[in-house]
This record gives structure tokens, sequence and C-alpha cells, in this order.
């Protein structure tokens, strides 16, 4: 998606070790590991994302563990 208009999200860590960009794009939403831009992303509908982004805001996805 190499025209597409990146912005580091508000929840990523201050240290530069978490750091997650978006794009909003026509009919969808990009996500991406802003530490390897030319890497994996991934492209969400809005309802799925809309899913997505409240499920990170409840415990519905638990918490990570090591």
């Amino acid at each position: 998606m190499p025209d597409a208009a990146w912005f580091k999200s508000s929840y990523s860590g201050g240290n530069e070790t978490e750091c997650v960009e978006a794009a909003m794009l026509p009919g969808r939403t990009a996500v991406r590991d802003s530490k390897q831009p030319t890497g994996p992303q991934l492209s969400f509908r809005p309802l799925a994302w809309g899913a997505f982004v409240g499920a990170l805001g409840s415990s519905e996805l638990g918490k990570c563990t090591q």
C-alpha cells in the first residue's frame, strides 16, 4: 500500500519498541508494524475494524503472557 498515509497509533508504547501504524483506506483500515514498513500488513473492513478495536478495549482478547 505505497500510497497510504500511515500514522502511529496513540496506544503505541513511548519507548519505540511497540509501534503500530494504521492507514485509513477506502473501505478498510490497514495496520502494520512501524519497524517493518515493508513487512506484513493486516487489512480490516469497517465492521471488523470496529469489533477488533472494541475487543482490544475490553477483556475479550485477554492478556498476553510469556
